[in-house]
C-alpha cells in the first residue's frame, strides 16, 4: 500500500498550525488602483485579468503553498453580483493546472452541485485526481444565485434537497465495491449486477470531499457526509464558536476545517490588522499573529483571496513567501509526478 498522503493530509500540519493556500484568480482587480484604471481599459468590474494566469499558478506552486483554489461561478451577473470569480470552466481550469503545478493541492472552493450532473461531477473530478497525481480535493456548495437556477433546469427552493440527492450519487461512484460488481442507484433503477462504473479510478480510495457554508445542511449531516468543513471567513470571536462545534461534530473521527480569507498585505511590515469585508487589510506581523490564533482554535488550512490589495501580485506572492509560509508549513509531500508513479 502506497504511504503517498491523501490531499486533505497535505492540507494539514499535525503540529496544529494551519497551511496556506490561494484562491484564484491571482490578481488585484478589486485595489483601488484597478477600480479607477479598469474601466478607462473596458474591464467590467468584477473580471478578473488572466492574462499571467498559468505564470503566476507556478510561481505560487513553487514558492510553496499548500493548495489552489477556484470557485465556480457559471454565469456572469453584473447586475446582481458582479464578480466573475475564476471565470474559467471549474474542471477544464482544474486539467491545465494540473498539468502546470506539481506539488499544490487543488480545490475547488466551491462546484455549485445542484446545477451539475453528478456522475459527470464524479468523473471529472477522478479525472482531474488522476491527472494532478492524487492532490485534489472535491469542495461542494448550493450555490446562492437564484437567477441561474431555472437557465440550468434546476429549483432555487429545492437546492438542498438536490444537493443531498448528489452528495449521495457521489459517495456511491467513489464506493469500493466487491470484485464483479458495479454502480448502484436503486432510485432510478440501476443495480450492481449490470456493472456500470465512472472511469478513471481515484489514486486512492476516494476523492476527498468538503462541503461549503451550510449548504442548505443541518451541521450534524455536514459532519457525517463531508471529510473536511469548507466554511466562510468569521472574526476570531465567532470562529471560535464554529470551530468548537465542529469539533464537537466530529469529536471520534476529527476532520479538518478549511477557511478562505481575503487579503490586503500592506508593504508596512507592521502595519496593525483592521478588518475588510471576509478578511484583514494587515502586514505581515500581525498576519503571522492572526493565523497562529486561527490555529489555535482549529483551522486547518487557509486560502488568501488577493484581489483586495493594490500591491502587484507577484510581489505579495513572494513577501508571502520569504515571511509567512516559513512559520506555517506544509507537510512533506511527492509531487505529483512522483505520486503516480508510486501507485
Amino acid at each position: 500500500m502506497s504511504s503517498t498522503p491523501t490531499a486533505l493530509e497535505r492540507l494539514v500540519n499535525p503540529a496544529g498550525l494551519p497551511t496556506l493556500g490561494l484562491e484564484l484568480p491571482l490578481d488585484n482587480d478589486w485595489g483601488a488602483t484597478r477600480l479607477r484604471a479598469d474601466p478607462a481599459a473596458g474591464r467590467p468590474f468584477g473580471v478578473p485579468d488572466l492574462t499571467r494566469h498559468a505564470e503566476l499558478a507556478r510561481l505560487a506552486d513553487a514558492s510553496g503553498f499548500a493548495g489552489l483554489w477556484i470557485r465556480d461561478v457559471p454565469l456572469y451577473d453584473p447586475e446582481q453580483f458582479g464578480d466573475a470569480g475564476s471565470v474559467f470552466e471549474a474542471f477544464t481550469h482544474l486539467g491545465h493546472l494540473a498539468a502546470v503545478t506539481e506539488r499544490a493541492v487543488l480545490g475547488t472552493a466551491a462546484i455549485v452541485l445542484p446545477l451539475r450532473q453528478p456522475l459527470l461531477v464524479a468523473k471529472a473530478a477522478a479525472t482531474v485526481d488522476v491527472l494532478s497525481g492524487g492532490r485534489f480535493v472535491l469542495g461542494m456548495a448550493s450555490g446562492d444565485r437564484p437567477v441561474e437556477y431555472p437557465l440550468f433546469g434546476a429549483d432555487f427552493e429545492g437546492r438542498g434537497a438536490t444537493f443531498r440527492r448528489n452528495v449521495g450519487i457521489l459517495r456511491a461512484a467513489r464506493a469500493t465495491r466487491p470484485s464483479g460488481q458495479g454502480l448502484s442507484l436503486p432510485d432510478v433503477g440501476l443495480g450492481a449486477d449490470r456493472r456500470l462504473e465512472v472511469l478513471p479510478k481515484p489514486t486512492g480510495r476516494s476523492i476527498p470531499m468538503a462541503i461549503a457554508g451550510h449548504a442548505q445542511q443541518t451541521a450534524q449531516w455536514i459532519s457525517q457526509n463531508a471529510d473536511a468543513s469548507l466554511n466562510y471567513p468569521r472574526p476570531l470571536e465567532a470562529l471560535r464558536l464554529k470551530t468548537r462545534e465542529w469539533r464537537q461534530l466530529t469529536g471520534d473521527a476529527p476532520k479538518p476545517y478549511l477557511t478562505p480569507m481575503q487579503l490586503d498585505l500592506t508593504e508596512d511590515p507592521a502595519a496593525a490588522a483592521t478588518a475588510i469585508r471576509l478578511g484583514l487589510r494587515t502586514g505581515r506581523e500581525a498576519l503571522i499573529d492572526h493565523l497562529r490564533e486561527m490555529g489555535r482554535l482549529g483551522v486547518s488550512h487557509v486560502s488568501f483571496n488577493l484581489r483586495p490589495g493594490d500591491r502587484p501580485v507577484d510581489e505579495v506572492l513572494h513577501e508571502l513567501a520569504e515571511t509567512v509560509l516559513p512559520h506555517f508549513p506544509a507537510p512533506r509531500a511527492a509531487t505529483g509526478a512522483d505520486a503516480a508513479t508510486t501507485r
